[in-house]
């Protein structure tokens, strides 16, 4: 089982990238995972947003397999506990076999391409979020998860 953790743009900050790493090293124990970068699109101040969303969309679209199931961290996503992160993690996504990938999208959101080839779609929080610190607070989730799924003391009630 493969997961991935998509991002348009660079972590440009080296605390963010701090975490990321400590959390990627210790999910290794449960799940294989990797977080890719998508680059930026060039100039892309000078693009309406619909264009940006699309040129995005495009790049991430590139590199998605036909059998992948697409997770999108969306605001208009569904909100889940840690607990329910875990349990759909074990029940639904664990059995499937499937790589599974979770997408943020750069600061206009999504494509309808995108949204179209989504799977899923879930939100962090009803809170607004930078997209770079949104990367390791889901990364630390789906840590998270993965301890709970294994009764490990990380997660207190």
């Amino acid at each position: 089982m493969k997961f991935e953790l998509r991002a348009i743009g660079k972590t440009s900050h080296e605390y963010l990238k701090e975490g990321m790493s400590m959390y990627e090293k210790r999910m290794k124990r449960y799940i294989s995972f990797s977080f890719i970068e998508i680059p930026d699109i060039k100039n892309a101040k000078n693009l309406h947003k619909e264009v940006l969303k699309k040129k995005e969309g495009e790049l991430i679209l590139k590199k998605v397999g036909k059998n992948d199931f697409i997770i999108l961290l969306d605001e208009k996503g569904k909100e889940l506990t840690s607990k329910q992160m875990a349990a759909t993690l074990e029940k639904k996504f664990l059995p499937m076999g499937k790589k599974i990938i979770f997408i943020i999208g750069g600061a206009y959101g999504f494509s309808e391409e995108i949204y179209d080839r989504a799977n899923m779609k879930i939100s962090l929080s009803k809170m607004t979020f930078s997209h770079q610190m949104v990367r390791l607070f889901f990364i630390e989730q789906l840590y998270r998860a993965f301890t709970i799924i294994n009764n490990e003391p990380y997660h207190h009630d």
